[in-house]
């Protein structure tokens, strides 16, 4: 079992990432951490702060320590991810840091882990996810892109969907369809691959803010090297549930405790939604607690924990969001331009965005299943 850190070294690691916040993190990155409308920041803004937190050793809370991480503990984590909330830090991508990074600890090879990770610590490869496809969404175990096998190589043919930052990703971590024999998810491979491939072709699909984050992707007779293959061929299926469960259980609190204390901080709200902004409150710090005990070794399965954590946090950043739009008004659901406030600016495109919380990463109807099966089985 973990041992985790006394109070008094809690509190004297909490003022040693403050005072390196205060040093490292300067007004042009916390603007843009303030204009960014989905948890998605545009690189432009992520990347100088993944090379600031690299420098310090700082950049992958999460990881072991043999593998580039700082060693932390469970509360030293949420305590660093609660004050970079609080100073207004850009979150950085999570599909290499905390997607794809565990995976390839888990189930890459020595070889792969000597490649890959300290790539993603500095920033040298930005990962997009390929799981959805047009016909494959929350049924992700319906996926059809084809990959058959030819001499060292996989052949692809197909397409993703809502492929997020492929625009500017260089690598993606992909599930196939490498055979259609027995249940669906047993035909499932879990692959790496370079996006300058050749067949690779990216289109955007615009979201209803007008932005474009999303994606689709063709693969057209693209090799990929077996040796690109993370796990066992056909096993994909079990490397993906172990990547949700860390796409879908997370550090939903500490930001959006952040955003409601500055609206709390407005003092021409009605009386009515300063109501609602203590009711949330209230309800992020439940959910805070269920976080931290989440982080303890006796919390239950992760699976569960995961899909409970996705559930809430994901709605919780639903209401916050709406809740923001009525309180900036009218104002809100104007065009915004360069001189309109940071709050009115981001305030509807973030609640656009953000209605894809409760469907990515599989809905939160499916969440709600698995609770179910695990909880009645």
């Amino acid at each position: 079992m973990q041992t985790h850190t006394a109070p008094a070294e809690i509190e004297a690691f909490r003022a040693e990432v403050r005072a390196f916040l205060a040093a490292e993190l300067t007004p042009a990155l916390r603007e843009g951490a303030a204009r960014a409308t989905s948890v998605f920041v545009d690189p432009a803004v992520t990347m100088p702060w993944l090379a600031i937190l690299h420098r310090r050793g700082w950049a992958a809370p999460d990881w072991p320590a043999e593998f580039g991480g700082p060693g932390w503990d469970d509360m030293q984590r949420y305590v660093f991810a609660a004050e970079c909330a609080a100073a207004g830090a850009p979150s950085l991508s999570p599909m290499g840091l905390k997607m794809v990074a565990p995976v390839i600890i888990h189930y890459g090879t020595a070889q792969q882990q000597a490649h890959y990770l300290p790539r993603i610590l500095s920033g040298e490869d930005y990962w997009c996810q390929g799981f959805s496809e047009p016909g494959a969404g929350s049924d992700l175990a319906s996926l059809k892109l084809r990959a058959d096998r030819d001499g060292a190589d996989y052949v692809l043919n197909g397409s993703k969907i809502w492929t997020t930052h492929a625009h500017f990703a260089n690598r993606m971590f992909c599930l196939v369809r490498t055979s259609t024999e027995g249940k669906p998810q047993a035909g499932i491979t879990f692959l790496l691959l370079d996006m300058a491939t050749p067949g690779i072709t990216v289109k955007p699909i615009r979201t209803l803010a007008g932005e474009h984050e999303f994606n689709q992707v063709f693969f057209d007779d693209v090799r990929v090297p077996q040796a690109n293959r993370l796990g066992q061929e056909n096993d994909g299926w079990t490397v993906a549930k172990h990547l949700l469960a860390f796409e879908r259980g997370g550090k939903y609190a500490p930001p959006l405790i952040a955003r409601l204390r500055q609206l709390e901080a407005r003092r021409d709200v009605d009386p009515l939604l300063q109501a609602r902004v203590v009711a949330e409150q209230v309800r992020l710090r439940a959910l805070q607690a269920l976080e931290l005990k989440a982080m303890r070794n006796d919390a239950g399965d992760r699976m569960l924990m995961a899909s409970t954590l996705k559930v809430l946090g994901t709605e919780a950043m639903q209401r916050i969001d709406a809740l923001a739009c009525e309180i900036q008004g009218p104002a809100a659901w104007a065009m915004p331009n360069g001189q309109t406030p940071v709050d009115e600016a981001v305030a509807v495109p973030r609640y656009l965005n953000d209605r894809a919380a409760s469907i990515y990463a599989g809905s939160n109807e499916i969440q709600r299943d698995l609770i179910a099966k695990a909880l009645l089985r």
